[in-house]
């Protein structure tokens, strides 16, 4: 959000609560959370300010467990030692609560379909992710043909209907709309993940190797034409070879 501590009356609606944390040392820039007035809800202060996150503890009424909202920017250039900083939180945070993560992260180089990325940051994001038990809940890229804006819960039943549509004001994103559930289902994860023990590496070989005449394929191409083109044999080669499985949490969270 772009505002200063004299611009907070322009930025204040009716029946809600606004949970905002600024970027430090820089104009400009950082995250906001609008949360209803109705809600018992309690701001996490114990991340650190190099890492561009919100996280907010919302009660839970009569018997539902509380769960924790997070709001995250996740710069393009973001210094490895601020990631790990986020991912200890995050580590810590997600062992006992409902969580519900949101934001733009800029991983564009992700395949979430079969959760590889190409770049080192992206493999370890996606670790983190698994490592906890959060799963990407978005399918349709929110700005141009861009996945840029993210869900993440850790539980199964903790989320409606995710929509994907439609613009707020002036804003270039489409927005993400979807439901948090009261009921939550504990114990059981959806995060996939390739099942190398049943993996069928001769049909993988034959797959990629003997029936992709490769000299043809690649010959008159650049490097990144050829690249893009061996990724995607190898991807469908993955998918007729390599089965997926989905984590389970032994801890019984």
């Amino acid at each position: 959000m772009r505002w200063d501590d004299s611009h907070d009356w322009s930025a204040a609606m009716d029946g809600y609560k606004l949970f905002r944390r600024d970027r430090q040392g820089r104009r400009g820039s950082g995250v906001a959370l609008y949360v209803r007035d109705c809600f018992n809800c309690i701001e996490l202060n114990d991340c650190d300010d190099k890492a561009q996150c919100l996280w907010v503890r919302m009660r839970g009424k009569a018997n539902k467990a509380d769960i924790l909202l997070g709001v995250c920017y996740r710069p393009p250039n973001r210094r490895e030692e601020v990631g790990e900083v986020f991912y200890k939180w995050l580590a810590e945070v997600s062992q006992s609560l409902a969580l519900v993560l949101v934001g733009d992260f800029n991983l564009l180089d992700v395949c979430w379909k079969y959760n590889i990325a190409e770049r080192k940051q992206s493999r370890r994001f996606l670790e983190c992710m698994e490592d906890n038990f959060l799963t990407q809940q978005v399918s349709a890229p929110s700005m141009g043909g861009a996945l840029l804006d993210l869900l993440f819960t850790n539980r199964e039943g903790l989320r409606g209907d995710v929509v994907v549509g439609g613009r707020l004001g002036l804003s270039n994103r489409e927005m993400i709309e979807f439901s948090i559930l009261g009921k939550i289902r504990k114990g059981v994860s959806k995060t996939a993940s390739m099942d190398l023990r049943r993996a069928d590496f001769g049909l993988f070989r034959d797959t990629l190797v003997e029936r992709v005449p490769w000299e043809k394929v690649l010959k008159g191409k650049g490097v990144q034409e050829g690249w893009a083109l061996f990724k995607k044999e190898v991807l469908k080669a993955q998918e007729q070879a390599v089965p997926m499985c989905h984590k389970t949490n032994q801890r019984g969270r």
